[in-house]
């Protein structure tokens, strides 16, 4: 079941990169006690999700700030080194938390997954955003399938 506005997030864990390497964040540890924005995209390096969605959070990463939020994340199925590396190319800094679901373990808790075998990419997340106050989604904006409008910064920024 995917899942839906005034939903309780399910508890999991997340791939970070940290001074040490690989690490791991839980749900708790990011969306307790705290408003937060998180964004899904298919995949690092793809155009949208490199041209558009991405560099979008980064750019509005402070107006979002203004608007009560605490925390960006962007979650994609693949591995915290490809994550890692492409916030570094994106220039994220500590705008975006770039969170990684290696084995698509969360994206398919959400029931959010999307299958772009045909594509060559296998099973990624759906592009969508969601606004989580303490662990209750509070918005959620899914993409229709090659759609990229309603899970932008600026989308979220009118939601907030």
């Amino acid at each position: 079941m995917t899942i839906q506005t005034g939903s309780t997030l399910p508890s999991g864990e997340f791939g970070v990169m940290t001074t040490d390497g690989p690490g791991l964040i839980t749900t708790e540890e990011l969306f307790g006690d705290r408003k937060v924005v998180v964004f899904s995209l298919p995949g690092a390096f793809t155009p949208t999700c490199s041209r558009a969605h991405l560099p979008g959070f980064v750019r509005h990463a402070d107006d979002l700030k203004a608007k009560g939020v605490d925390a960006i994340a962007c979650l994609s199925v693949n591995d915290t080194w490809v994550m890692d590396a492409w916030g570094r190319e994106q220039g994220v800094g500590d705008k975006v938390m770039m969170l990684a679901d290696g084995n698509a373990t969360y994206t398919e808790a959400l029931g959010l997954l999307v299958d772009l075998s045909a594509g060559g990419m296998g099973v990624r997340g759906q592009r969508f955003a969601m606004i989580i106050d303490d662990g209750i989604v509070s918005h959620l904006a899914i993409e229709a399938p090659r759609e990229f409008a309603v899970s932008s910064a600026e989308a979220m920024l009118e939601v907030l």
